[in-house]
């Protein structure tokens, strides 16, 4: 008889834990599986792949597989030692010879597991494999106003072996690294069962007036040094709107001016801050040079004492 290297079948190496072992499965099982695989011998390939994982992926019967394979290449001729398998008992074979214990360990492979191996992924319907599509992970990106006032974007995906174009609706409030569900628009499941769903991760895209925090954002506002010195009320556009805005008189560069449940409107709506950014004018005329020169004169001003006081 022939020696299966079912481990070189899953692909992966004989140290492989026996999580690695059923991810690898699931992935092959879904490449071939007859019902989406346009692959010519899919069937004869899935019924290989869940052989091999009906042995690797029961604990006992893995550790039979390895101590009777130890040494051995896929494909070569292979004769199990007369004393090999005295101690197992695969499926009633305890007690035969160590040719049955091996024709038992490959051609009655799972039974008792494959009850359990198909609840586990959808049940069997009547005998057959079944298997849940896998969820479909993605991002979305949005500009920060559609979070103040929601939005809908055309996406476009694959699922299985089908394009896919969909209407998303992006709800007012969400925030960056928030998770939009679209349930049943993953993945095809196999044997009758039911898709997977998309998740799509909101992330925003970059734009140099606004910085976000949570459902908290950060706007710079450029004031006229008269504005920060005197105090005015100036209009300031802000993602939900302009708004007027009170500078108090005497404020610095940096200061940040706080608008309560004005940031994302989510279940709880952040807050807005405004950072005060001082903006000279330019001294590109003589007037302005003038004026400049004058201040220099009579205000006496001098920023590093302060700076260093």
């Amino acid at each position: 008889m022939e020696y299966k290297d079912y481990y070189q079948i899953l692909g992966v190496e004989r140290s492989a834990s026996a999580d690695d072992i059923k991810k690898a499965y699931r992935k092959l099982v879904r490449q071939y599986h007859p019902d989406v695989s346009k692959h010519k011998d899919a069937t004869e390939k899935t019924k290989e792949i869940n052989e091999a994982y009906d042995v690797l992926g029961d604990a006992e019967k893995r550790a039979a597989y390895d101590a009777l394979g130890q040494g051995r290449r896929h494909g070569q001729d292979f004769q199990p030692p007369p004393d090999w398998g005295q101690q197992y008992d695969f499926g009633g074979a305890g007690g035969g010879s160590a040719e049955d214990i091996f024709a038992d360990l490959f051609a009655h492979m799972g039974r008792g597991r494959r009850g359990g191996m198909g609840a586990g992924m959808g049940g069997m319907g009547g005998g057959g494999f079944q298997m849940r599509g896998e969820d479909i992970h993605a991002a979305i990106g949005i500009d920060l106003r559609d979070a103040y006032q929601g939005a809908s974007r055309t996406i476009s995906l694959r699922a299985g072996q089908q394009e896919k174009t969909l209407s998303v609706n992006i709800p007012k409030g969400v925030t960056p690294g928030q998770q939009l569900r679209l349930a049943g628009q993953g993945h095809p499941g196999m044997g009758g069962a039911g898709p997977g769903d998309l998740y799509l991760e909101i992330q925003f895209n970059q734009d140099p007036r606004y910085r976000v925090e949570g459902s908290s954002v950060y706007q710079n506002v450029p004031v006229a040094p008269w504005e920060a010195a005197l105090g005015a009320s100036i209009p300031v556009p802000t993602p939900a709107g302009t708004v007027e805005v009170t500078v108090p008189a005497g404020s610095q560069g940096g200061r940040k001016l706080r608008l309560k449940g004005r940031g994302i409107p989510s279940s709880q709506p952040g807050d807005l801050y405004l950072i005060l950014d001082v903006v000279l004018p330019p001294a590109t005329s003589d007037r302005a040079r003038e004026l400049y020169e004058q201040m220099a004169r009579e205000l006496a001003f001098n920023p590093r004492e302060r700076a260093s006081a």
